[in-house]
Order: C-alpha cells, then sequence, then structure tokens
C-alpha cells in the first residue's frame, strides 16, 4: 500500500535534513551509494543501474578530457532521449563543464546560431534522427569538421558522433573505449554548486531563443522540490517521452528521480500505445505528460489492453486542462494523484505544482502553489521554493496583493540572466532578484496561482484589450470544444481583430456560427471572435514540449482568412 503524503516527505527529508549545495555528479554519486544496482534508466534497448551509470558517466568524462574538455567549457549536446543521455550530462558535469542540451529538432541554420553565440567548445551529437542529419548539417555550418580544422566556429574544438557508422574519428564508442582504457584517475570536480551546470536555450514560442543560465545548486534545489512536493515514493519510476533537452524532462524527471532513488523511463517520440506498452512493460509509477497527450491517451481505442495497475500519479503542464479530462485520467488510467504546475526555464523548472491532496476543480482551475521544498526552499517562507507577486507589465511596478498582473518570482533556483545577453537580462530581472515571467495572473489568497495569458498574447481590438485566456476558457467549456486558441490578426479597419482556432471533440460537430453566437451571450462585444478556425490536435503547431506557438496560429490564419 503506498504510504501517506506525510510519510513520503519524511522519507525525502530524512535523506536531506539540512539542504547542502553540491554538484549534480556528487548527487548522483549519493544516490548511486545508497542503492547501487537500481534502476537509473530503463528503455526497451538498455537499462542502466545507478552503479552503471556511474562507471559510464566516469569513463566518458575520461574521454572527454582526452578531446579537450575543461572546467568552465561548454558543452552542445544535440541527443534524443537515449540511454546515453544520462551518462553524457553527467560526465560533461563531472569536468566541471556547462552542457547546452540541444532542441534535436533544430536545422542547420539553428544550429549554427546555438553553436556560435554559446561559445561551446565541443558538440555531441547523434548522426541522425527522424529523418534530420546532424552530420550533413555540420558539413554545411562547418566544413572541415570531420578532419578537426573548421574554422566556422572559433571556440568549438571537437565533435563527437554518436550512433554513426563508426568511420568517424571522434565516434562514441571509441571515446568511450579510450576513456575504459585509462585508468588515471580523475582529480576533484573543479565546478562548484553555483556554477553553470547547463544553458538551455528556450523552446521559442517567438523569436530567437536565449541560453538561461541554471547552477548545479538551481537545479538540485528544483528537483528536490518537485520530488518533495508530489510526495515522491521511494524507487519512483518515471516515464515520459518530452525531451530530456528540456527543463521540464531534464529537472522533473531525471534529476527529481535521484533524490527518491528512482529511475526514469525515457522514451523516443510520443505514441499512445508506446506509452501504455512502456508502462506495462517497466512497471512505472509516474507519467509526465503535456495535455495534447493526455487527450491522445484517453482517445485511444486499446487504453484497456494494457496492465497500468503500477501507475500512481501524472504530472500534465504547459496548457490548461479541463475537469472532465482529469476526471477521464483517473478513472481511465487508475492513477490516484494527478498535478499541473508552472514554470519556466528561468526559474529551473515548475515553481508551482498542486499538492497531492488537491481537488481535481484546484488543479483545473490553478497551476497550484509555490512548492514546499522542505531544507531546500526559502526558510524564511517556510521553506517554499519561491515567492510570487505581480508587477504592471508596462511599467514593473508592483500591484496590489490579488491583483491580475505579469507573475513575477523570486527564489533560490531562479537564473543568472541570459548566456551573453546583457540587455535581455537586464529586460528579465527586476530589483530585489525579482524574474519577470511574461505571464499573466494573479496570485490568490490561498497562494494558488491562476494564469490568465502572456502579456505578448494580448491583442487589441477596436482600442480594447483582449485576454485570449478568457476567451479560450469559455470555449473549451462548449461540450463540442476538445480544444480553443485565440489570437489577434492584423485588421486594417480594427487594428487587430480576434480569431478562434478550434479543435472539436472526438466524434462532436460544432459550427463556426454557433461558437460566434456563445461568444456573443458571455463576452464583451470587442471579444467575440470575428473569425472561427477549425483544425485537427495533430496540425496544432507546438514545440517539442506541446506548448501550442501562438505567432504561428496568427501565421496561419493570415493565410486561411486571406482573399483569393
Amino acid at each position: 500500500m503506498l504510504e501517506s503524503i506525510a510519510q513520503r516527505r519524511a522519507a525525502l527529508a530524512a535523506r536531506y535534513p539540512v539542504w547542502t549545495p553540491a554538484t549534480l555528479d556528487a548527487v548522483l554519486a549519493q544516490a548511486a551509494a545508497r542503492h547501487p544496482d537500481r534502476p537509473l534508466v530503463m528503455t526497451d534497448d538498455a537499462t542502466l543501474s545507478y552503479r552503471d551509470a556511474m562507471a559510464r558517466a566516469e569513463a566518458l568524462a575520461r574521454g572527454l578530457r582526452g578531446e579537450g574538455v575543461r572546467a568552465g567549457d561548454r558543452v552542445a549536446l544535440i541527443m534524443a532521449n537515449h540511454a546515453d543521455f544520462v551518462p553524457l550530462v553527467f560526465a560533461v558535469w563531472r569536468l566541471g563543464a556547462a552542457v547546452i542540451p540541444v532542441n534535436f529538432l533544430f536545422k542547420a541554420r539553428e544550429l549554427a546560431y546555438v553553436i556560435g553565440q554559446s561559445e561551446c567548445s565541443a558538440v555531441i551529437t547523434m548522426a541522425a534522427f527522424r529523418g534530420l542529419d546532424y552530420l550533413a548539417a555540420l558539413d554545411e555550418i562547418a566544413p572541415g569538421w570531420r578532419q578537426g580544422r573548421s574554422t566556422a566556429f572559433a571556440n568549438l574544438r571537437s565533435v563527437v558522433v554518436h550512433g554513426g557508422d563508426g568511420s568517424e574519428p571522434h565516434a562514441f564508442e571509441r571515446l568511450l573505449a579510450r576513456g575504459q582504457a585509462d585508468t588515471s584517475p580523475l582529480p576533484p570536480n573543479p565546478a562548484k554548486p553555483h556554477d553553470a551546470a547547463v544553458v538551455m536555450y528556450t523552446s521559442g514560442t517567438t523569436g530567437l531563443p536565449k541560453g538561461v543560465i541554471q547552477s548545479h545548486d538551481n537545479l538540485a534545489r528544483s528537483a528536490y522540490g518537485g520530488a518533495y512536493h508530489q510526495a515522491f515514493e521511494d524507487g519512483r519510476r518515471t516515464l515520459f517521452s518530452l525531451p530530456l533537452y528540456h527543463a521540464f524532462a531534464l529537472v522533473e524527471g531525471l534529476l527529481a528521480a535521484l533524490f527518491a532513488d528512482g529511475a526514469i523511463i525515457p522514451q523516443l517520440t510520443f505514441d499512445p500505445a508506446t506509452t501504455f506498452a512502456g508502462i506495462e512493460r517497466h512497471r512505472a509509477t509516474y507519467l509526465m505528460l503535456v495535455p495534447t497527450m493526455s487527450v491522445a491517451l484517453l482517445e485511444h481505442p486499446d487504453v484497456n489492453r494494457y496492465d497500468l495497475s503500477s501507475l500512481i500519479a501524472v504530472l500534465a503542464g504547459a496548457a490548461p486542462t479541463p475537469v472532465r479530462v482529469w476526471q477521464a485520467l483517473k478513472d481511465r488510467l487508475g492513477i490516484r494523484e494527478v498535478f499541473t504546475g508552472y514554470g519556466m526555464t528561468e526559474v529551473g523548472a515548475a515553481t508551482t505544482i498542486t499538492a497531492p491532496d488537491d481537488d481535481l476543480s484546484m488543479v483545473a482551475q490553478t497551476v497550484g502553489r509555490p512548492l514546499d521544498a522542505g531544507a531546500a526552499g526559502i526558510p524564511e517562507l517556510g521553506g517554499v521554493l519561491a515567492e510570487y507577486k505581480t508587477v504592471d507589465p508596462l511599467t514593473g511596478e508592483d500591484l496590489p496583493k490579488g491583483s491580475v498582473g505579469e507573475l513575477c518570482s523570486r527564489g533560490p533556483t531562479s537564473t543568472s540572466g541570459y548566456f551573453a545577453k546583457p540587455a535581455e537580462t537586464a529586460a528579465l530581472l527586476l530589483p530585489g532578484g525579482w524574474v519577470r515571467s511574461g505571464d499573466l495572473g494573479r496570485v490568490r489568497p490561498d497562494g494558488y496561482l491562476e494564469l490568465t495569458g502572456r502579456s505578448k498574447e494580448l491583442y487589441k481590438s477596436g482600442g480594447e484589450l483582449v485576454s485570449p485566456k478568457e476567451v479560450e476558457e469559455l470555449l473549451t467549456g462548449h461540450p463540442a470544444v476538445a480544444q480553443a486558441f485565440a489570437v489577434g490578426v492584423p485588421d486594417d479597419r480594427w487594428g487587430e481583430i480576434g480569431c478562434a482556432w478550434i479543435v472539436p471533440s472526438p466524434g462532436a460537430h460544432v459550427s463556426a456560427d454557433e461558437i460566434i453566437e456563445l461568444a456573443r451571450q458571455r463576452l464583451a462585444r470587442f471579444k467575440v471572435p470575428k473569425h472561427v478556425l477549425f483544425l485537427e490536435a495533430s496540425e496544432l503547431p507546438t514545440t517539442p514540449t506541446g506548448k501550442v506557438q501562438k505567432f504561428r496560429l496568427v501565421e496561419m490564419a493570415r493565410q486561411r482568412l486571406a482573399p483569393p
């Protein structure tokens, strides 16, 4: 029987009664010392125990040392959710270098931007994945790299290829073999807990990505806070297909698992049947999703064919989810606890999550409250991970408590800024250590956060500001509407006009006139969408972590509405 929330938290707190900042490789070593033979990484192709992961990371660190990687360097890692991602990232940290986890969907031009802007000294890349040829991309942006004489990037000294034909001079298997043959010991990690562990490029719903700097201690506190707040049981097994290059999977998945001596079950791509099979085969207890994945799981006809009895909890974030979807997840997957949360790369990962015993209405209406993080939190605030306030999105001035405005937070997981972007860093940070989110919302009297939209997604129609979230919440209340996204499109007369994109519920039909009439009955005239367009969930333009890219919906609407 699953222990109570208090018992599970007490077990975690017993391991960390006082927070002592440490580098992330030291956190792995502590978990490995407790349970060396427990699985840490479980895939259909490979299983790495804590002992295996430690040994492989040490060997890879010696191999990377031979490639010239040194403390303070930055190493780009273009890697899908392969088992080797884990020892590779810990190998880089073991040397005192920082990891740049790169979006593996990037094309040549985007890769060139990240490699150049980050001033990385080494690149570890897959040869190919999902139709993308990374070696060809490197040929294009860094000619001569195969011979070690590319001059395209001043700082780049080495490229390691994972999964190629083995002929590359710096193939991953050769690197590993050299490291295993090198018996000279590694010196103690020269990195300090507050040194950079990652430079994580934001997924970019607008504009060019920026490299968010996060330290070892930032990420460790965030991961521990997630595990403690959700009351991870000992040995929790987390399954996800969310990419490990993103903070959600890296921090709330991999790093949080370390504090519960648990395991991750990373999958390369999302597919409902593969998800169900992975839960059954590896006895997963925890599932990490985005809402579009939740709906796909519920709609799959074979959901009842698999043994999902090991599942305890689901965390789904990145977009609002109606109560009926949460209830269906509990009923159809047999889970006991459901969570949603809120955060961003600039604050480590999630800083607010609903509580394990929250009513479903709280999970649907809010994004939780600041994490109870025990010893890793802010002592003077009772051990929470962050505090929140709202400010005027234009002036940055504080607003009265309970007011809707731009959400700002501060706490021990906040970034020091963006790599080599002082102007953007200055725009992000407010006096007193507050970090601007760009999200609109309010802090309720009970400490829970409600989101009302993105400050950059507000549009002005006829001189009146419209909050897309208000429109979207109304429209998703219609039983035939699974998802709704409101955007403003340019208009010569009104400046901008509202356009609602609708994903119909499976087997349901709703007309544009019905949607507009619903809005007319419930909203002020200037908020009523002038156009309603339909698409399937698979057609939504999203980032790899499931966030819908509103700027692309705007462009799609402009094309759809353009006169013939």
